[in-house]
């Protein structure tokens, strides 16, 4: 039987878009986040264009609410973050216990996740292991993260989907980093070369604006397309996996 009420992922009072795409009977949940919407608010009026659209507690990291129909307040621990222009899986947690057992997975770097990404170019070669150190300064409340000149280390690997017919030449890559650092996958493709469409801090800024202006969509084509770990709760194990659909603007270009 389901630890949390059928009532309770019914009633969730979702932000625009936001869809529930996994859930397990322990209270763990996986959203399909879309591009443009934040995974939580950061300041007062943020609830709105958010995850849910209720309030925020940065230090327990959960979101809270009272029921329409009234009743206690309600919970949902927030699992990992996605930056506002990137879309796809979010995870969350109706139980404490049980986001504190999935953070700890996430720091010990046991959670399997695998992105997808619309570049500028086309990798050589098609499959690699980028390796690269990096530096990640937060000022003013934004974060950029610069390649060669910090000693974190990052790593992702590398696949080449598929590449466009068209021009500019256009390129959907497959994105699994072994490492979580902020910003690490938009900063690593632009080393590179290949800055990821629409990418407003490490992008090509001419290109992306002709690009919009072709397909008529502005976004920045990075998407959060799987999780998947095992864990223990309760002293048994389980193992949870989510994947959210590629968006149509990608393939629509291809």
């Amino acid at each position: 039987m389901s630890a949390v009420s059928e009532s309770f992922w019914a009633e969730l009072p979702l932000g625009r878009g936001v869809t529930l795409i996994a859930q397990d009977a322990n209270g763990l949940v996986a959203f399909d986040k879309p591009a443009g919407v934040l995974s939580h608010p950061n300041a007062g009026g943020d609830e709105p264009r958010s995850l849910l659209t209720v309030r925020y507690m940065l230090e327990g990291e959960f979101f809270q609410w009272t029921p329409v129909k009234g009743g206690p307040l309600l919970k949902l621990w927030l699992l990992n973050r996605l930056d506002s222009a990137t879309s796809g899986v979010v995870l969350a947690a109706a139980d404490e216990k049980l986001a504190q057992e999935i953070r700890a997975q996430f720091k010990r770097k046991q959670v399997k996740k695998v992105y997808q990404a619309l570049v500028f170019g086309t990798p050589r070669p098609p499959v690699e292991l980028w390796k690269d150190t990096l530096a990640v300064v937060k000022k003013g409340g934004q974060v950029r993260a610069a390649l060669g000149t910090g000693r974190v280390p990052a790593e992702c690997k590398m696949s080449l989907v598929r590449t466009g017919r068209g021009e500019p030449r256009v390129s959907l890559l497959r994105l699994e980093p072994h490492t979580g650092r902020s910003h690490q996958l938009r900063a690593q493709c632009a080393k590179r070369g290949m800055p990821i469409v629409g990418d407003q801090t490490y992008g090509n800024f001419p290109r992306n604006r002709e690009y919009a202006k072709a397909v008529k969509t502005k976004r920045m084509f990075l998407h959060s397309f799987e999780t998947a770990f095992e864990y223990e709760f309760n002293g048994k194990p389980y193992r949870f996996a989510a994947s959210a659909p590629l968006p149509a603007e990608f393939t629509a270009v291809l």
